[in-house]
């Protein structure tokens, strides 16, 4: 059980990094200066509320399962609307993310890197989902801005003849390696610049550094198989582009 007064202090830290992210966007004049508050509160509510349920369900794999889902069914709505209409960007998003995500997990899975328990479909689960729809967000972000800086370009090339895929091709590839920047700079700095959560975690859960080490990469490469999976499939499926797109708010 948890001291009230380490929730105290752990609740005044917190408040005081809000402030200091908010007040330097404030003084920057950045837009939307108060997302990053708003962000914290909701994720500290949805935490509360998972905490809560997951305590009851952690060993029942139906419900399991139904949390999974639910991840995914969040994780593609964001990163559609982070990309335009919900409506038009919905489908190739979801897609694509549920492409990276089961071959990601299956190969984890089926090869026995680890183990195939409720818990670990779970952690795991829900590690890889996040990183898809953040590999989702930047990949098709990048995309859209790129043909709307190119678009003469873009026109030049359908006027010579070429398809809406040819035109953008180009534009696809420099998408992907940029969504893939992230994930890959995350895994070679590893152990150097920063020490992964699930490392940490399962050490302090009583777990062996080295065991803790082989869980991490196996998590590490599985973030970089599904990210690679859905920024090529988002992008190749957002290509064709035929009229130009709004860049994303």
């Amino acid at each position: 059980m948890t001291e009230p007064s380490t929730i105290f202090w752990t609740l005044v830290g917190v408040l005081a990094l809000v402030a200091l992210a908010t007040g330097v966007l404030l003084l920057s004049r950045a837009p939307y200066p108060w997302a990053p508050a708003l962000a914290v509160l909701r994720g500290t509510l949805q935490l509360a509320v998972i905490s809560f349920i997951l305590s009851g369900v952690i060993r029942d794999p139906v419900w399991i399962a139904v949390a999974l889902v639910v991840m995914f069914a969040v994780a593609t709505t964001t990163a559609a609307r982070r990309l335009g209409t919900l409506r038009r960007q919905l489908a190739p998003v979801a897609l694509a993310m549920a492409a990276g995500v089961v071959a990601a997990l299956g190969v984890v899975f089926l090869t026995g890197a680890i183990a195939f328990t409720p818990r670990y479909v779970l952690a795991v689960g829900g590690i890889v989902i996040g990183n898809a729809m953040t590999s989702a967000t930047l990949s098709g972000r990048r995309f859209v801005e790129l043909v709307d800086d190119r678009w003469d370009d873009i026109e030049g090339w359908l006027a010579l003849g070429a398809t809406p895929r040819q035109s953008t091709v180009d534009l696809v590839r420099r998408a992907t390696h940029a969504a893939m920047v992230p994930s890959t700079d995350q895994t070679r700095t590893t152990g150097l610049v920063t020490l992964p959560g699930a490392f940490v975690g399962a050490i302090f859960g009583g777990i062996s550094p080295l065991e803790a080490g082989r869980f991490q990469i196996v998590v590490l490469a599985a973030i970089i198989a599904a990210g690679a999976l859905v920024a090529t499939s988002l992008t190749h499926m957002l290509g064709p582009v035929r009229t130009r797109p709004v860049p994303p708010a």
